[in-house]
């Protein structure tokens, strides 16, 4: 995601924090104190120098490399402990630089309880140094001693707080990530589970709008050929021809629907001849009166399959529930669309007592389209279907 996410770059990291860190004690920490020795004896500010670059090459260091081992890392605290001190003797004093070198033990320690050992140490070795310069008098409590040992107070006050809010901080945010990831993979399992029941669902249309109305069909034309075994023979013959036409048909969706051949089970070709096929099918199979109007209308793969299962799941409820003799089939094309009309002249129903899956799986079919299914009808009045289908702009 581009939007509303931050890069690590962007991120006050640790190693942006070090980053600031070295900045703000060059500027008011190492100058400032390389300042305050310029007045002294030549002797002090060789000394002097020499402490300040020392301690910033090993600054530079530690802060070129901040995931060095720990052993390195205390290494060069305990040296800025030994400057501290010795910048305080040299300069009768050194409570500032302490006060601005005091983020460094927490910065570059682990556990709370070592940046407070080693920044003990650096203001004791500060108090000591100030004192060894400066001898002892009793005015020191008010000068560096005091400032030093109030800092030391206040800093390890506010370092044990903010380790404690961070530590905090974290708990939240693992506990958070932990959270995050069992709703995580909760959703997943309910997609996969989504998932699963919509390819049953669509597993179930697919096979009631092919392979249960074939067999259908079969048990139909197999009951009128033996019916009329007898007393027609050229009649039987043709159903059982369509009979074994249609088992065919089936076992080519039966394919289609485990994966054997890639296609839709629907050859290509206009939905005009699509169409016009089951039709005749149908008329040879029922004797009914068909009417068709088929204009041929460019359409995709999609749009004509889900023509061709309304049509078969229409013929399908004419021949068992309407009782009709006469059906009319039209095909037209509308502004950006096209509709199928199907009607019968049977005994009708009441649509809203209706509780038929084939209704239902035309209903989803042209959904999944942003088509729209209308069936209208009533008792003794026959039924009119009416599918919508919207038609993709041509290139």
């Amino acid at each position: 995601m581009a939007h509303g996410r931050q890069e690590p770059s962007d991120r006050l990291s640790p190693d942006r924090i070090r980053l600031w860190n070295a900045a703000v004690w060059v500027l008011f920490g190492l100058l400032p104190t390389a300042g305050g020795v310029l007045d002294r004896s030549p002797a002090r500010k060789g000394w002097m120098f020499g402490l300040l670059a020392l301690i910033a090459l090993g600054h530079a260091l530690t802060l070129a490399r901040p995931r060095t081992r720990l052993m390195n890392r205390r290494a060069y605290l305990g040296l800025l402990a030994l400057t501290l001190g010795g910048s305080s003797y040299l300069l009768d004093g050194g409570a500032a630089f302490y006060v601005v070198s005091l983020p460094q033990f927490w910065l570059y320690t682990r556990t709370p309880r070592e940046a407070v050992a080693l920044s003990g140490g650096a203001a004791a070795l500060t108090v000591f140094g100030g004192t060894l310069g400066q001898g002892w008098s009793p005015q020191l409590l008010t000068g560096n001693t005091v400032f030093t040992l109030a800092d030391y107070a206040v800093g390890t006050g506010l370092g044990l707080w903010i380790h404690r809010f961070i530590g905090q901080s974290n708990e939240r945010q693992e506990r958070l990530t932990a959270e995050l990831a069992l709703t995580q993979e909760e959703l997943a399992l309910a997609h996969q589970r989504q998932g699963a029941a919509e390819e049953r669902e669509r597993m179930a249309r697919e096979i009631h709008d092919t392979l249960a109305q074939g067999l259908a069909s079969i048990v139909v034309l197999a009951e009128a050929a033996r019916a009329a075994l007898t007393t027609d023979p050229g009649r039987s013959a043709q159903q059982l021809a369509s009979i074994e036409q249609t088992a065919r048909e089936n076992l080519t969706e039966a394919r289609v629907l485990v994966g054997s051949v890639p296609a839709s089970g629907v050859a290509a070709g206009s939905v005009a001849t699509t169409l016009r096929r089951t039709l005749d099918r149908f008329v040879q199979d029922t004797g009914l009166t068909v009417t068709a109007e088929l204009p041929d209308i460019d359409l995709d793969q999609r749009t004509r399959v889900a023509l061709l299962r309304c049509t078969q799941e229409s013929l399908a409820n004419v021949r068992k529930h309407a009782g009709a003799s006469t059906v009319g089939v039209v095909l037209s094309e509308v502004p950006g669309g096209v509709e199928l009309e199907i009607t019968d002249d049977g005994r009708g129903f009441v649509v809203a007592e209706s509780r038929g899956f084939g209704l239902d799986g035309m209903r989803r079919r042209l959904a999944e389209l942003d088509g729209e299914l209308t069936v209208t009808s009533s008792p003794g009045d026959g039924t009119r279907v009416l599918a919508t289908l919207p038609t993709p702009a041509q290139d």
